[in-house]
């Protein structure tokens, strides 16, 4: 099961990475949770895919009987998953701010600073 969570992060990274690359601020964005998507799935595959119990130490003992959970990676993700929503909604809203101001989801399009017929720069000093 490992080796197939590992493809499963390993296509999820490829995807988000491919996506970011992208010219489309839409696919930008998809590509950045994707790309999230992908690490909160490594971050629990290191923690560990196993069928153990959770986490609670019976009354009367110092420690577990047996294998237990391990909460790090979960609480991890939780907070990873929260953040990344927020995330999402700011760069969604920044995205849709951007193409009415700008009036194009290409990133070849959106020349405010630089101009299509700017004077080029002087090559040599």
């Amino acid at each position: 099961m490992d080796y197939v969570i590992a493809a499963l992060v390993g296509c999820f990274v490829a995807l988000g990475v491919y996506m970011l690359l992208s010219r489309s601020l839409i696919r930008m964005l998809l590509g950045v949770v994707v790309l999230g998507n992908g690490v909160n799935l490594l971050i629990f595959t290191a923690g560990r895919l196993t069928l153990v119990v959770a986490p609670i130490v019976p009354e009367g003992l110092d420690h577990p009987a047996g294998p237990i959970a391990n909460p790090l990676p979960q609480a991890l993700i939780l907070t990873a998953i929260v953040i990344g929503f927020a995330m999402f909604a700011f760069l969604l809203v920044l995205a849709y701010r951007a193409y009415q101001v700008l009036d194009a989801d290409n990133t070849d399009t959106m020349r405010v600073t630089e101009p299509e017929h700017a004077p080029n720069p002087p090559l040599s000093y």
